[in-house]
């Protein structure tokens, strides 16, 4: 198969009464995760290994960023540097740049929705479409060769202990799938002190354990991007000209809507009336 299909149910209460506008969200999601060509990137990942090293079982580390697998580089004595990795006899450490996959914008999935139209909301797909964001390209490559090798017998995901990590995490082995084989674990930690990192690796769980912190991190970017693109471009459409004009610059800029952003501006905004109120 070319997709991997996650469904789940998600009851929705008062079905999120700041959305109103997305009147027929369903209780269940499909998210899809479009895998394309895996089997052919299996057989490049194999071409693709420029290691030094024989082929032994070795195990991977992956943490959320760069400066994190310094640390464990240092902590496990691994020196040996690659483009994108670091290696030695027994190690491969590599790491992500904070997000390396994410949900594709409207117009991947309908060129109409490059032009924003009132009449063409609220836009709600069925299934929900992954791709490699480009500025990480060349590290998303690295990462995915390497949960490909056949020199690899287990995988440490080590990404920041939270649901945000989590989902960087799942987005990359949904995506782009790991070997047949490799023994996913995932490490929990509160900080990259050597004794942590130890205790981390040393006690690291099955990755099957993070199900549901996963799903419901999912479930979360899914609410995010809902919001983000209906509201943003329903606003936009009503309000956006009256807004530029009354700001007066020459650039037109969209209205940006978010779950996170949005009320952080409300707070500004209130406390800045505060303070010109003030008597």
């Amino acid at each position: 198969s070319d997709a991997s299909t996650l469904s789940f149910s998600v009851p929705f209460g008062t079905r999120y009464a700041y959305l109103a506008i997305l009147t027929s969200i369903s209780t269940t999601y499909k998210l899809n995760y479009v895998k394309k060509g895996i089997q052919k990137n299996m057989k490049q990942a194999k071409n693709d290994n420029n290691s030094t090293y024989s082929m032994t079982h070795k195990k991977i580390i992956i943490t959320e960023k760069p400066s994190v697998a310094q640390d464990f580089a240092k902590i496990l004595g691994v020196s040996g540097k690659h483009d994108g990795f670091i290696e030695n006899d027994k190690w491969i450490i590599t790491w992500c740049v904070g997000h390396l996959v994410s949900m594709l914008y409207p117009e991947s999935y309908d060129e109409k929705y490059k032009k924003w139209n009132i009449a063409d909301l609220p836009f709600i797909p069925e299934s929900y479409k992954y791709g490699v964001i480009s500025s990480v390209a060349k590290q998303y490559k690295a990462v995915r060769t390497i949960l490909h090798r056949d020199d690899v017998d287990t995988v440490y995901w080590a990404g920041d202990a939270g649901k945000e990590g989590q989902v960087i995490e799942e987005n990359i082995r949904r995506y782009g799938g790991v070997r047949k084989g490799i023994k996913e674990l995932r490490v929990w930690i509160d900080s990259q002190t050597e004794e942590e990192i130890k205790r981390g690796i040393r006690e690291a769980k099955p990755m099957a354990a993070y199900d549901n912190l996963a799903n419901s991190g999912i479930m979360r970017a899914v609410e995010d991007y809902l919001m983000g693109i209906n509201l943003s471009r329903v606003l936009t459409c009503k309000y956006g000209m009256i807004i530029n004009n009354a700001i007066s610059d020459s650039k037109y800029r969209p209205i940006s809507v978010g779950r996170v952003m949005t009320c952080i501006l409300g707070m500004v905004v209130r406390r800045e009336r505060e303070i010109r109120d003030f008597k």
